[in-house]
């Protein structure tokens, strides 16, 4: 069973995204892309606390440190700690920027941080701009590699609107989607090598909006966030759509599953591009559900 999608945050964010769970923290941590924010929302007292940085923030991982979380800004990824709000030298940055610049993340099975670029649609001041050429790039980046300065390694290129970045409860199955290209892909994931193979459409031209992210449940069941859609879709492993879940807004960017038993899944959303009629575009929703997410992967960094 599922439940009303209730709003939990109204930060009314132009943009939300990069929702994740940090279990530790007993808190979702997610960004406002064009406002360049993080927010927080603890569990525990129910309120919200608010990060500025200088440029847009596009998604949020977990480390194998508590205390130190992966930011993926439109510019780099760095390392930053929450309770001192201390934020250290990139560790990886794409070629292009401002022109491109880095957008959905995740870390896989293995530990390994994957990331999605795309053309720079957000101008120095916040506001959008158009998108007319598929510059994304996919990368994988190993902590191995930053130790050495050898940069990331490319899986994928002529992307438009890089989104959806998860994997299989087995790790023998990893989805990326193309927002522009209305399509998400299925891959065979080697967790030997981290390496992809056999691309092929998993989820192509659904009707309501566009692919934006995306969370895989404990019965490796994918829930894909839908911008313009006003849903989230839940579908089977082998692409049958299993159920829709309709939210009281249009604009639907990104899911996680937390809570104490992971069963709650948490759904930003996007003021931009919303009719006056969405009061609540742009917060952040709960809804209940029977199912539990899977544990988030963390970034190795540290080695533990």
């Amino acid at each position: 069973m599922i439940f009303e999608p209730i709003c939990v945050a109204p930060t009314g964010d132009r943009c939300g995204e990069g929702v994740v769970w940090h279990e530790a923290h007993r808190a979702v941590y997610w960004t406002d892309i064009n406002r360049f924010l993080i927010h927080r929302y603890t569990l525990a007292d129910k309120c919200v606390r608010t990060w500025f940085f200088d440029e847009p923030v596009t998604a949020l991982t977990l480390t194998d440190r508590d205390d130190v979380l992966v930011v993926v800004l439109g510019s780099g990824v760095i390392l930053w700690e929450p309770a001192s709000d201390v934020r250290r030298d990139p560790i990886f940055r794409p070629t292009g920027w401002p022109q491109v610049r880095l957008n959905e993340s995740r870390v896989d099975p293995c530990g390994s941080l994957w990331i999605g670029s795309m053309q720079n649609n957000v101008n120095p001041d916040g506001t959008p701009s158009a998108i007319d050429r598929k510059d994304g790039v996919l990368y994988r980046l190993d902590s191995d590699r930053i130790d050495c300065n050898a940069g990331a390694t490319i899986h994928r290129t002529d992307i438009g609107i890089s989104n959806t970045l998860a994997w299989s409860p087995d790790r023998r199955v990893q989805y990326f989607a193309d927002s522009l290209a209305n399509t998400i892909w299925c891959y065979d994931y080697d967790p030997s090598t981290q390496t992809i193979a056999n691309e092929r459409p998993f989820l192509k031209g659904f009707p309501r909006g566009l692919p934006d992210g995306s969370t895989v449940d404990a019965e490796g069941y994918l829930w894909n966030s839908r911008y313009y859609g006003g849903c989230v879709v839940r579908v089977a492993p082998d692409g049958r759509i299993d159920c829709v879940i309709e939210m009281p807004v249009k604009n639907i960017t990104t899911c996680a599953f937390g809570g104490d038993d992971r069963k709650t899944l948490y759904v930003t959303t996007a003021m931009a591009d919303a009719p006056p009629s969405d009061r609540l575009a742009g917060g952040l929703f709960a809804i209940e559900t029977t199912v539990s997410g899977q544990p988030e992967n963390r970034f190795r960094i540290f080695g533990s």
